[in-house]
């Protein structure tokens, strides 16, 4: 692409080969998909955006919703722990969902780069979504598996020369979920927060379901503007909006009725 240096690794479109390629410039750090601000500390510019008319209301909840959102929460404060055998076991399965054809040669691997990690300790790219990131690209990878496989391989639409790492694109929308739905908080702060904990009270797989919904938005936002890797943290900004309005939409009585769960296919 050009001389410039830096972590920043994007992914050349499956059809043409995974080749991976030094894109990123360190100025530009925090609105570069794949490199480690934008993972963490970047994120606020695409994720925090309360309207200052939210940040002084609080709704009430059920003790179904208060109990709901409880365990939502613990899962949110469960880091990734490579030495935990659970979280081992998780980072393989998901392997073998998205590779069932590929045998992996271990947790550290070069193979990881294929699935749009940074580098070949998937571990390391964890820090910004936590263990909650890996279940939501199990619960993607085991109930949507077409779309899933589509992601992955980028299989879908008039693609980008160069493409958003599915992987850390992943760990992002854990994330940007996290702040839109204001989940650390002890009670919602906003209309969105607060209609979201009514899915979450009447199905425990809500977050997940929910996640499935956005990468598949995002990345027909990703189509639909023609983007490429500058453009991501626009492509995720306008997927936080969508998503935002057809939340509030009011015929939405369950995750199923949003107009983008459509576009997900089993």
């Amino acid at each position: 692409m050009d001389d410039r240096e830096g972590s920043f690794v994007a992914v050349r479109r499956i059809s043409q080969g995974l080749e991976r390629g030094s894109v990123y410039n360190s100025s530009s750090a925090e609105g570069v998909p794949g490199s480690a601000a934008w993972l963490g500390r970047g994120l606020s510019c695409v994720c925090a955006q309360r309207r200052d008319s939210d940040t002084n209301s609080t709704f009430d909840l059920t003790p179904a919703q208060e109990e709901s959102l409880q365990s939502l929460q613990n899962r949110i404060d469960v880091a990734y722990d490579s030495t935990i055998p659970l979280h081992q076991e998780a980072l393989k399965d998901l392997w073998k969902l998205a590779f069932p054809e590929e045998e992996l040669h271990g947790l550290i691997s070069e193979q990881w780069k294929e699935m749009g990690w940074q580098g070949k300790d998937p571990s390391t790219d964890f820090r910004g979504g936590g263990f909650i990131s890996l279940e939501n690209l199990l619960y993607f990878a085991r109930n949507f598996q077409k779309s899933f496989q589509d992601l992955l391989r980028k299989q879908v639409g008039d693609r980008s020369v160069w493409e958003y790492p599915f992987a850390v694109a992943g760990i992002n929308l854990t994330f940007m979920l996290i702040q839109m739905l204001d989940l650390e908080a002890v009670k919602p702060r906003t209309v969105v927060g607060a209609t979201f904990l009514k899915f979450l009270s009447e199905n425990e797989s809500a977050f997940d379901l929910l996640y499935c919904i956005a990468f598949k938005l995002m990345d027909q936002q990703w189509l639909s503007m023609r983007a490429s890797y500058m453009e991501f943290n626009t492509v995720m900004k306008s997927t936080r909006r969508q998503l935002e309005r057809e939340l509030m939409l009011e015929d939405i009585m369950h995750l199923e009725d949003l107009p983008s769960y459509a576009l997900l296919s089993q």
